[in-house]
């Protein structure tokens, strides 16, 4: 698996809203959503009911009609922005030039007219969460736990434990080289800086540690492999 299917995985994981009075185009948009792989997707058929949701759910992206029952997207848009920073994509009927214009010259993310592909639609919403959410890291699956860089924690078994700081450097060199060796002067290197020389005996206790966090069985390691005289690979499932 490579960094980009990561990322597509990752943002996947993002909520998404979507807003509308139509309530065949919310269960089309729901359902080749779903069918795409992303799972926390919430609806709404009014202004109301959205700034709700916005406030109450947080989602990471919206896509908003125009046209609504008791106000317009336009002015649902400018709430949105004065309380959350969230990417937006308009997706209405409405083609004319100047509601393009308007949209985008509010500060929208991207603007579609209906009647849309759904493929097209797909496409424009992955990549508005790549390019507004690129900074973060995504979750990393390893034979028995998964790495999670933007909460510097490890899921294993139900349980979220936490990276100390070494720990997510560490994890991070690996993950970055994920298959391939990284020597032990890298690992120091990432961990303690451009002076690294040492600490080769407190990188292996940080290793033990995390091979505490990461392994189901840390004395018989899966992810987190030794090469004996050179350094460490991390086995990222998939790749």
């Amino acid at each position: 698996m490579n960094d980009t299917v990561l990322n597509c995985d990752y943002i996947r994981q993002k909520k998404i809203l979507l807003v509308d009075d139509e309530t065949e185009i919310l269960k089309m948009i729901v359902n080749f959503l779903k069918e795409d792989g992303y799972t926390q997707i919430h609806t709404a058929k009014t202004a109301a009911e959205a700034a709700a949701a916005v406030a109450d759910w947080e989602p990471d992206i919206a896509v908003l009609d125009v046209m609504l029952p008791d106000g317009n997207g336009f002015e649902l848009f400018e709430q949105i922005r004065r309380t959350r920073n969230m990417p937006v994509l308009f997706l209405t009927a409405r083609g004319e030039d100047e509601d393009r214009i308007r949209g985008l010259g509010l500060g929208a993310d991207d603007y579609m007219v209906k009647p849309f592909l759904d493929r097209e639609l797909l496409l424009r919403i992955g990549n508005i969460l790549r390019r507004y959410y690129k900074e973060e890291d995504p979750l990393v699956l390893l034979a028995g736990s998964r790495i999670d860089f933007s909460r510097a924690e490890v899921i294993k078994g139900g349980e979220h434990l936490p990276l100390t700081a070494k720990e997510y450097e560490i994890l991070k060199a690996l993950w970055k080289n994920a298959g391939r060796i990284v020597t032990i002067d890298q690992l120091c290197e990432a961990a303690w800086g451009d002076n690294p020389f040492g600490y080769e005996n407190s990188l292996m206790a940080h290793i033990r540690r995390i091979r505490e966090k990461i392994e189901e069985n840390p004395s018989r390691p899966v992810s987190l492999i030794t090469v004996k005289g050179l350094g460490y690979r991390l086995m990222v499932e998939g790749r």
